[in-house]
């Protein structure tokens, strides 16, 4: 039986890097029935691994680790040089120098070698696919591969890999756009609908997607799960700042940006992305790089208007709950919203 066949509710906690997926996060959605996540991105082996750990003492359930894979192609040098004396004065007025624009694999390969020597249920992946050699080396110790596609052709692609499950991540998602390249800009609802007509893997909806209603519209379109990651951020298991549940729990608009890390990620708007966007260069994880110490100094000031918070577009609908109860109550509004739906289309027979 697969991991999404046998939850209880169809409902996926997305991976968020950089400290609201804790274990203690990943383990109540799961011990809920759903399935929980590990980011393993932008962590280092040591702390995956104490990650893993904690969850498996936690529950006995299924859950996930989302790797980052490594980018590949030259960045624009000079656009990076030139977005960072853009930035210096920013940096000077805080105290803080900028960081070195460098590149990396994210500890890429020394995080697979432990997941295939220590298997979890499942592994997805994002920033792309993953070479067939990983696949079927994770099949072969039981673990569950997905990938993550932001168009119809990755999907078809993942499916040829041997993949499990496709995640389909739509626009409307917030943080880091999943697939390669980031400019792709299809709503999860067409994409979903593309991805349905040429796919045959069970697919995980994602972005957007905050309530009850929103996870019956995608399993409605063809989805076997949802993926909400927007949706937790406010849950007391979380690891987001105040300042992050306080921009999630406002009506600010969010937008698409490479201001921060050289990707295009959604987050709400603020001062920092207003005024870095327009000259912000495409160069993963150099600006992320750059970027770091300016963000940890503003985040330490309590200064929202610089650091990046990651939202997706339905944010301001996202609860101030625990997680095992949010996973209930969404599950439960799902069930009712399809049965409003079914209802509704008896006038039409």
């Amino acid at each position: 039986m697969s991991v999404l066949s046998a939850l209880r509710h169809p409902i996926v906690a997305a991976p968020m890097a950089g400290g609201p997926s804790t274990p203690a996060l990943v383990s109540a959605v799961s011990s809920a029935g759903g399935l929980g996540f590990l980011a393993a991105g932008m962590t280092d082996t040591d702390r995956l691994a104490a990650d893993i750990a904690e969850v498996r003492a936690r529950t006995d359930r299924p859950f996930g680790v989302n790797v980052f894979l490594p980018g590949s192609g030259a960045v624009d040098e000079a656009a990076i040089r030139a977005y960072a004396d853009r930035l210096a004065p920013q940096a000077d007025q805080r105290g803080v120098t900028l960081g070195d624009p460098v590149g990396g694999d994210d500890g890429y390969p020394d995080k697979l070698a432990m997941l295939l020597a220590d298997p979890v249920p499942v592994v997805s992946f994002v920033f792309g696919l993953p070479d067939r050699a990983a696949v079927t080396a994770l099949r072969e110790r039981g673990t569950e591969v997905w990938a993550t596609v932001t168009r119809p052709a990755a999907a078809t692609a993942a499916a040829d890999l041997g993949v499990h499950a496709v995640v389909v991540q739509g626009t409307e998602a917030g943080g880091h756009r999943g697939g390669l390249p980031d400019d792709d800009d299809y709503g999860l609802l067409p994409l979903l609908r593309l991805v349905a007509a040429g796919c045959d893997r069970p697919l995980v909806a994602a972005g957007g997607i905050v309530d009850g209603p929103g996870v019956a519209a995608a399993l409605a379109a063809g989805a076997a799960a949802a993926q909400l990651g927007t949706a937790f951020l406010r849950c007391p298991e979380a690891g987001s700042s105040p300042m992050h549940r306080a921009a999630v729990a406002s009506s600010a608009p969010t937008a698409l940006t490479r201001a921060y890390t050289g990707k295009r990620a959604r987050g709400v708007v603020n001062d920092f992305l207003r005024r870095h966007d327009p000259a912000a260069p495409a160069g993963y994880p150099q600006v992320l790089h750059l970027t770091r110490p300016l963000l940890a100094a503003a985040r330490r000031d309590g200064d929202a208007s610089v650091p990046n918070l990651w939202a997706g577009q339905a944010h301001p609908l996202a609860r101030d709950l625990p997680a095992a109860e949010l996973v209930a109550e969404v599950s439960a509004e799902a069930r009712t919203a399809l049965a409003a739906a079914a209802e509704r289309a008896t006038r039409w027979a």
